[in-house]
């Protein structure tokens, strides 16, 4: 309990007088006769600042996330606090999103009236946001078409040290990453769930091929050849998971990001995501697609207000506006591979049956 340290003032614990007086449109100060305030500026102020305010709880549950997975052994007891966060993660992004809807009331003319005051500030320096996204495990390296020093040219010197120092931090990716590779159930007690995953990969292969040569007489012979190709492709796309050589390769190419132990542990756990064991593991992995997912979509929303607002106009920081929005939204994504982890789903009724042993280990069997 803590001790009673007297009256506490509505106003006092918010601040309010700090938050409420930190919204100060800048086409005031320089308001003449001629020129008065913009009444619009407020919204924008007030929106992005709302936007900043969300950023900062959403970084003080990363924070505890990633210190959750940042050890050597993740008891089970401890995930469902991560759940519990991911999940608030993802009801702030719920908020987020109408929030355009917000600012939208504003028309491009009202924007006009005062964009010019801005530049050369720009989004590339909501600190918050970039070290959501470096957190997440979205380096400034990784951002696609986007140059390093022109990402971190942007900031202060303050900002650019603090996002250098984020980047030398764990992320999110990275330590589940760690937490994936640790999963014990696939070789144990004997069992080797991969070597009878590829006999069951096999086997529903063989079972598509049986089909097509069966219905060929209603395909040409070029549309069969194609069929075929395609299956061939699919079978090496199932063996790229299992092939050391061909995985480094792909992430080499950055086709993929995750180890390939990791990878093959995830695919497991989305398999059988029933058994007692796996069940907040695989949501654990749900919330980070989904949190992926709308990030995504808040990107997306947030290129097409910026070519409602602006066309096909520069941004206020020098960047292509609309263009490079529209370009980080379809590329800036953390956990792709967990996306594509639904091209090795096969069905309930062709899973490898789990041994006794094994499978009482993944019931919390006593």
């Amino acid at each position: 309990m803590h001790k009673n340290r007297g009256s506490v003032y509505y106003g006092d614990y918010l601040q309010l007088g700090k938050l409420l007086d930190a919204q100060t449109p800048l086409s005031r100060k320089y308001a003449d006769k001629t020129n008065g305030e913009c009444h619009d500026e407020m919204l924008f102020i007030v929106v992005h600042q709302v936007y900043e305010l969300w950023f900062k709880q959403i970084l003080h549950d990363l924070n505890a996330i990633i210190d959750t997975f940042d050890k050597d052994f993740v008891p089970e007891s401890d995930l469902s606090g991560v759940v519990q966060k991911l999940e608030r993660i993802k009801k702030i992004q719920a908020l987020m999103l109408p929030q355009f809807d917000v600012l939208e009331t504003m028309t491009p003319m009202d924007f006009l009236e005062f964009r010019d005051l801005l530049i050369p500030a720009s989004g590339f320096q909501s600190t918050q946001f970039r070290e959501i996204e470096i957190k997440l495990g979205l380096s400034t390296s990784d951002r696609l078409h986007v140059d390093r020093e022109f990402f971190l040219g942007r900031l202060n010197d303050s900002d650019r040290s603090k996002m250098t120092e984020v980047e030398s931090s764990p992320s999110v990716l990275k330590l589940v990453e760690r937490w994936l590779e640790r999963v014990p159930f696939t070789n144990m007690l004997g069992f080797n769930f991969w070597e009878e995953y590829q006999k069951s990969v096999e086997s529903i292969l063989k079972d598509d091929k049986d089909t097509i040569i069966q219905n060929s007489a209603h395909l040409s012979e070029a549309a069969k050849n194609i069929q075929l190709e395609n299956l061939e492709i699919t079978r090496s796309t199932f063996m790229s998971l299992f092939d050391e050589k061909v995985h480094t390769e792909l992430i080499k190419n950055k086709q993929r990001t995750l180890s390939q132990k990791a990878i093959l542990n995830a695919l497991f756990i989305l398999l059988y995501r029933d058994e007692s064991m796996l069940t907040i593991p695989f949501q654990v992995l749900t919330a980070l697609m989904d949190i992926d997912e709308n990030f995504t979509s808040w990107r997306h929303r947030h290129a097409l207000l910026a070519q409602r607002m602006l066309g096909t106009k520069i941004g206020t920081g020098g960047s292509s506006g609309h263009t490079y929005l529209k370009r980080a939204a379809d590329n800036n994504r953390v956990f792709v591979d967990l996306f594509n982890l639904s091209t090795f789903l096969i069905p309930r009724s062709r899973l490898p049956v789990i041994p006794n042993e094994v499978k009482k280990q993944l019931n919390f069997h006593v």
